[in-house]
């Protein structure tokens, strides 16, 4: 019976094949589907040993309330007083959490987070103006590497930013349909 059944394809969270693309005049709304996640909790007592098993595995300085950082490879966001969200590049990382869980050694909590989150990146001129529609946090006096967690259109996520021209927004998968359709009904709105 299995033999008749056609193979499995991944589908992106908005439901394709492909990732989908939006332009509206300078900015570019993109679903962005090739980042693995990894949430990484210090456990209690050990705090100390899990910050410094974690920057030895990114290879960069963990980054703390209301920032981001990005290296060569991974990135880490800052989640809550020792915990942090670990990126990387999903088709060499694909299994990010079981590589960094082992690195832990039992100093940290690590769980996978691929499938429960979905990324946008807006790129272009003029986001502060989208941002304002859509949270309150103030793109405009953002530096490159800050970070936030918000409620856009009811829903927790998280925003970071990248350049002043490139904002990635993380999400529920489960609402990226509800989430994609808010940013571009902000985009539309103030551009």
């Amino acid at each position: 019976m299995s033999d008749t059944l056609p193979p499995m394809t991944p589908l992106t969270p908005l439901g394709s094949a492909t990732p989908r693309s939006d332009t509206h005049g300078p900015v570019t709304l993109t679903e962005e589907t090739g980042t693995a996640l990894a949430s990484y909790s210090a456990r209690l007592g050990h705090e100390d040993a899990a910050r410094a098993a974690l920057a030895a595995f990114v290879g960069h300085a963990l980054p703390g309330p209301g920032a981001s950082a990005q290296g060569d490879t991974f990135g880490t966001l800052w989640m809550g007083p020792d915990q942090w969200m670990v990126s990387a590049p999903h088709d060499s990382h694909e299994t990010l959490a079981a590589v960094l869980a082992d690195t832990a050694g039992g100093v940290a909590s690590v769980t996978e987070q691929n499938d429960a989150w979905c990324r946008f990146d807006l790129s272009g001129d003029d986001l502060p103006a989208v941002f304002e529609l859509l949270c309150p946090f103030d793109l405009r006096s953002a530096d490159a590497g800050a970070a936030t967690r918000t409620s856009i259109d009811h829903l927790g996520c998280f925003v970071i930013t990248r350049a002043p021209d490139h904002v990635t927004v993380l999400g529920p998968r489960s609402s990226a349909g509800s989430l994609h359709h808010a940013l571009l009904t902000a985009m539309r709105a103030a551009l």
